[in-house]
């Protein structure tokens, strides 16, 4: 069981993975959650989860669109697969970000609300 728990919250290094069920539970308890999709507007239009903002990671603008957002909140980090959003996670932490989790497998593994 240990084990288990220790699998849904894997840390690596300045973020956390978060394996989807875990993801979607913080999502809706987390009262300084920010859900951050890093996709392209194409990916982002096709479907997203629910109160998600959109900041293409692919942009040349992506760190001086996240040096707008505050620092404080708690951020949940998603793309396609999980790697664009664990990328992400690294550069938003070089930029002083402290609260990050990746959604381990992307949007493509997550099992809660898309619209």
């Amino acid at each position: 069981m240990l084990k288990k728990i220790i699998g849904m919250f894997k840390s690596e290094g300045p973020y956390s993975n978060l394996q989807p069920d875990l993801f979607a539970e913080r999502i809706r308890s987390d009262s300084k959650a920010v859900v951050l999709d890093v996709r392209t507007s194409a990916e982002y239009k096709s479907g997203k989860i629910a109160k998600s903002v959109l900041i293409d990671f692919m942009r040349g603008d992506f760190i001086s669109e996240i040096q707008k957002l505050d620092k404080n909140k708690n951020f949940y980090v998603y793309c396609r697969s999980g790697a664009r959003s664990a990328e992400a996670c690294r550069k938003m932490h070089s930029s002083g970000f402290k609260q990050l989790y990746n959604l381990s497998g992307g949007i493509m593994s997550y099992k809660g609300d898309i619209i």
